[in-house]
């Protein structure tokens, strides 16, 4: 039996593994900012923060529509529980980031000690479980793996 495929592809060069580096930088750089600015106040990483969030958010919508039509276009792929996993972990990480996002916005550099950095911990540690799950879905279940 052929590895599953995944459909959004350019030249059989899978989409949503190409996308997925931004997001991921994006989060773990709006942590990164929020340790520095709780360290040394620095109004210039508060400032930074909301924008990492939302450059991650509209990396991450893309990335995501990539990989629903990896889903939605292999019946394989939708049978592995992994896939299921993977997908539940970024869609609960992109919620925590949107609320931290939003909250930023309003409330500005005081939401982020210490609710911002809770939550942008919060979504590092779902990517590191989102991240292992992808692994999973391309080095066991040969997701988007060519069947050369």
């Amino acid at each position: 039996m052929a590895n599953p495929r995944s459909t959004a592809s350019i030249a059989g060069h899978p989409i949503h593994p190409m996308l997925i580096p931004f997001p991921i930088v994006l989060f773990i750089s709006t942590f990164v900012a929020d340790l520095v600015y709780w360290k040394t106040a620095s109004a210039a990483w508060a400032e930074a923060t909301p924008w990492l969030l939302g450059g991650g958010l509209i990396m991450a919508a893309l990335a995501a529509v990539m990989g629903l039509i990896d889903v939605t276009g292999d019946q394989q792929v939708r049978q592995l529980s992994t896939a299921w996993w993977h997908a539940g972990a970024n869609v609960v990480v992109v919620v925590v980031e949107l609320i931290n996002w939003f909250f930023r916005y309003q409330q500005g550099a005081s939401f982020i000690v210490p609710n911002g950095l809770i939550l942008s911990l919060i979504a590092v540690v779902l990517l590191l479980f989102s991240g292992w799950m992808g692994g999973k879905l391309v080095y066991q279940g040969k997701v988007g793996v060519s069947d050369l």
